[in-house]
């Protein structure tokens, strides 16, 4: 642990890493009760050759975390990808370093594109909020059928279908690079700034605590039976019509 952690695009030399790699995701998926796409090595070790991925590595080599990229409707969308942090290595500030890095990235090969993430991590969403991604609903990310159909892997891909692919309990979260430039004129010419997107951008406490009244809301609904679901039918329409209202 007193090793120096060196964050940075993933390269040739890290090709080994990939079992490793996908592992420790599967493994994470399945102590924290929640799904990811799951990918195989050969898919990071393509990513990695493709120049789209970022790794954290010890000074001596040991494997410490990695993020990748994924492009969406002729490279409109982007994704940052597969985030994940050895065990031993979390609570560090590595899983920070690797988002910002992974942004950076992305930024460099995909200037003009959205960068989108869905996720149930309460951190990960801070440090997108932190980056400028904004909370949005499932109809302002990519419509690629691909993107998608990698959440047919999920544990919660039930609950996407049953809303319709419009709501689950992953947040989405997006980074508009031209709503970006506007508001740094905004702030650069000291004019007054346009109404804010989203409702908790400014308020990440609000923000946490709609994240879990939402996950618990659907995971209710979904598990309640017809006649509760008819008893408490005014109260539960109420609460979904908030959910999909932001």
């Amino acid at each position: 642990m007193n090793d120096k952690v060196i964050v940075r695009p993933a390269g040739p030399d890290d090709l080994h890493f990939a079992e490793t790699i996908t592992a420790e995701m599967e493994e994470s998926a399945k102590a924290r009760g929640t799904g990811i796409a799951k990918r195989s090595p050969d898919y990071i070790r393509e990513k990695i050759r493709e120049g789209k991925a970022v790794i954290a590595v010890t000074e001596a080599g040991v494997w410490v975390g990695f993020c990748y990229i994924e492009a969406w409707e002729n490279e409109n969308y982007v994704a940052n990808s597969g985030l994940i942090v050895s065990p031993a290595f979390r609570k560090s500030g590595v899983a920070r370093e690797i988002k910002k890095r992974i942004f950076e990235l992305s930024r460099t090969k995909y200037p003009d594109a959205k960068i989108f993430g869905l996720t149930t991590g309460l951190a990960v969403m801070k440090i997108n909020s932190e980056l400028g991604y904004e909370p949005v609903t499932y109809s302002e990310l990519t419509h690629d059928e691909a993107f998608w159909k990698g959440c047919q892997s999920c544990v919660n891909y039930d609950i996407l279908m049953a809303k319709n692919r419009k709501n689950c309990l992953c947040t989405g979260m997006l980074f508009d690079p031209k709503e970006a430039a506007k508001k740094q004129a905004e702030t650069t010419q000291q004019v007054p700034q346009t109404e804010e997107r989203r409702t908790f951008v400014n308020n990440f406490s609000l923000f946490t605590r709609w994240v879990r009244f939402k996950q618990f809301v659907l995971l209710k609904s979904l598990g309640k039976k017809d006649g509760n679901d008819n008893q408490n039918g005014d109260k539960k329409n109420s609460l979904m019509s908030f959910l999909f209202f932001w």
